[in-house]
């Protein structure tokens, strides 16, 4: 069987290089990509491609999936990971910071979508996989642009997975919980430098103390398990559409299903301390 091509973007740390590094042991060629490519020095000890790139930066997109095609002649399954959190209250984030949320989590993954499908659709398959959050589908306080990014990488998800179906193209949402990353602490720092002064400073204050003891909190997940998921999605006839994992993963989203909006606008307070 011949050896399929992975490109695992947001490769340097966390839920990225969790998967780069599962995919690799299950035999894939991985190519991680991420800015910093000296964060990836240990992985390409290892065995894993490292790759330069910029996912807010055309050039960069196009020349990484221009030297994974000249090497390895095809891209089989794609994995959009690289993201951030950018919390604040919505009077006082700049516009500027929103668009640039909006270019790393939705824009760069659909760019780097619309690169691979042309040698997808060639080949007649292949693996989309968007790293949404269980915060795809519900809310927090403060968190209006970073979950507005990934309201609307469910929705792309949904539109491209019909879209695709008639070439082969599975199209995977993953929706992690609470995960042991550098994710937390960056929100929390986005937020306190944002809204620490002013109106919102209180629930700044409360959501980014929340932030911080999710981090240390030994309930939340580690990275393997998202890789995990990622690992049965990539290697399954017929993965599932969506796959919801991580500390508390299930049990909001399936509460924001069935509570009534002010229910759960009293549930989401309670949960992370904000009134």
């Amino acid at each position: 069987m011949t050896t399929k091509i992975a490109l695992v973007t947001g490769a340097s740390s966390g839920i990225g290089e969790a998967t780069a590094r599962k995919l690799h042991g299950l035999g894939f060629t991985v190519y991680g990509a991420a800015r910093r490519v000296d964060r990836m020095a240990q992985l390409a000890a290892d065995g894993i491609r490292p790759l330069a790139m910029d996912v807010t930066d055309e050039d960069s997109m196009r020349a990484g999936i221009d030297r994974i095609l000249a090497e390895s002649g095809r891209i089989d399954v794609l994995v959009n990971n690289a993201g951030y959190g950018s919390y604040g209250a919505l009077e006082d984030v700049p516009l500027s910071e929103a668009r640039y949320q909006f270019e790393v989590n939705v824009f760069g993954a659909a760019r780097l979508i619309q690169l691979v499908l042309p040698g997808m659709r060639a080949q007649r398959s292949g693996t989309i996989v968007n790293i949404s959050s269980m915060g795809g589908k519900i809310y927090t306080p403060l968190g209006g642009w970073y979950h507005g990014t990934k309201f609307a990488l469910e929705a792309l998800s949904d539109c491209l997975r019909l879209e695709v179906k008639p070439f082969g193209i599975d199209v995977v949402v993953i929706e992690p919980g609470g995960i042991r990353t550098e994710w937390g602490g960056i929100a929390a720092d986005n937020l306190r430098k944002v809204s620490s002064e002013g109106p919102y400073a209180g629930q700044a204050e409360v959501m980014a103390d929340s932030m911080d003891s999710e981090r240390a909190d030994r309930r939340t997940s580690p990275p393997s398990v998202i890789a995990e998921a990622i690992a049965k999605a990539v290697t399954a006839r017929r993965p599932r559409t969506r796959y919801v994992v991580g500390f508390a993963a299930k049990p909001l989203v399936t509460l924001r299903r069935i509570l009534p909006d002010r229910a759960f606008d009293y549930t989401i307070t309670r949960a992370t301390g904000v009134r």
